[in-house]
């Protein structure tokens, strides 16, 4: 049982939103609630010390109604909290529709009511929802590795991360990014387009288009689509001037001028670069900030490696300014090594970011002749099944084989779509 209720609202799309504007907007609809307002207070930020935004606070007899923002992002989260006989749903209500009503182009993205001065034990939502209804096939293979995971991460293991596919494009940084900032992914081994597609999707989500009917399209609608500058993965088009362009007018300079890995490159530039999409939904953000390593092998092989080797042929751009696959592996031993951590890896889909990454092991062990541990976890999301000569269906066992993975080692494999399972793996973990 519960004796109050708290509510939350976080939205986009208010920048330039006035503190005082604000404020007045929460008091109105504390007084339209028949709540009783005690005092008010705004507390303005100029940008000298904080970034620049406000704080607004109304007291209430019953407890309180807040806004913060940071004005020049467009950031707003309010919250109304009442543990009396006023629904705190009717001030969330009102503030929302005057908050609609000034900036038309707000979003929401969470509203949620909490209960609170809660009398009896309540069970992680997530959690109980997976352990309720998960039990069977690949919802129960979801359930058993999401539980697993999160013992190994709760006894101290570490966790390397990669991502094959367009998971970048599929906006899995809104669920990667809330798990780095938390300390539990310790390294990404990435594809080059998985790392270019973060950025794009950071600065042109806007211009994207979704193809709702993909699977209808016919050849001449493929290359209307082209003509228009959009490039499809799956149901989603990739704006060239908006994403891609704008891109390399930046990136060129820093090729020019230095010399560092892929991400490296583009880490150099994400300041200069204006977000379209809040840096909290971008899982390169979380990495630069939490500082955890990247390693993207075959990154000639995406669309700004097309474009570097194009400005070498030109002779604009040295073929060093960009270092290699076979530098990224060496980084990679010399991390595995450093580590005293048990280290798991979490395989999203198959091919090189997987390989790549997961190989440093027997390297290290076989090539170099030195001894480290194996992988301590193993988990994999795909749809690929098992086939002659496949990697991305090959079960975790075949590892065994390898020397990546001992028989001891906590082996997971969930055959499903990774842009389902991921999302909700990752929020498992932190619920």
């Amino acid at each position: 049982m519960s004796n109050g209720s708290h509510i939350l609202l976080d939205c986009t799309g208010s920048i330039g939103i006035n503190g005082n504007w604000m404020l007045e907007i929460l008091e109105n609809a504390v007084d339209n609630s028949g709540a009783r307002r005690v005092h008010s207070h705004l507390e303005n930020f100029d940008g000298s010390v904080s970034p620049p935004g406000f704080a607004a606070v109304v007291l209430l007899d019953e407890s309180h109604v807040t806004a913060h923002c940071y004005s020049n992002e467009g950031l707003l989260s309010v919250d109304a909290f009442s543990c009396g006989l006023t629904d705190p749903n009717l001030i969330i209500e009102h503030i929302q529709h005057e908050l609609v009503d000034k900036f038309p182009n707000l979003k929401i993205h969470l509203k949620k009511r909490i209960p609170r001065f809660q009398t009896e034990s309540a069970e992680n939502e997530l959690k109980s929802f997976v352990h309720r209804h998960f039990n069977h096939f690949n919802a129960g293979a979801l359930k058993e590795c999401a539980s697993s995971l999160n013992l190994f991460l709760n006894n101290g293991g570490n966790l390397m991360v990669t991502l094959s596919g367009a998971m970048s494009t599929a906006e899995i940084g809104k669920s990667l990014a809330p798990l780095i900032r938390n300390g539990k992914v310790h390294a990404i081994t990435c594809t080059g387009a998985n790392l270019e597609e973060e950025i794009f999707n950071l600065v042109a989500n806007s211009h994207y288009e979704r193809i709702s009917n993909w699977r209808n399209l016919t050849k001449k609608d493929e290359k209307l689509l082209h003509d228009r500058g959009l490039n499809r993965v799956t149901d989603t088009c990739i704006p060239e001037e908006e994403a891609i362009r704008l891109v390399e007018d930046k990136i060129l300079h820093q090729w020019k001028n230095n010399i560092a890995f892929p991400h490296e490159h583009l880490m150099a530039i994400l300041d200069e670069l204006e977000p379209d999409i809040p840096k909290s939904d971008s899982w390169i953000w979380a990495a630069k900030n939490m500082g955890i390593p990247i390693f993207v092998p075959g990154w000639e092989d995406s669309t700004l490696g097309n474009i570097f080797a194009s400005y070498c042929i030109k002779g604009d751009v040295e073929t060093t300014a960009v270092k290699s696959g076979i530098q990224y592996m060496i980084q990679l031993a010399k991390w595995y090594k450093s580590k005293t951590e048990r280290i798991g890896f979490l395989q999203i889909g198959g091919g090189i970011a997987g390989d790549f990454g997961i190989c440093v092991v027997p390297m290290i062990n076989q090539d170099m002749e030195e001894n480290v541990p194996l992988w301590a976890w193993y988990g994999q999301i795909s749809e690929s099944t098992a086939s002659y000569g496949g990697y991305s269906g090959a079960p975790p066992s075949e590892k065994i084989t390898w020397g990546k993975l001992s028989p001891d080692t906590p082996m997971h494999i969930i055959e499903s779509d990774a842009t389902i399972v991921a999302p909700i793996l990752f929020s498992y973990l932190l619920d």
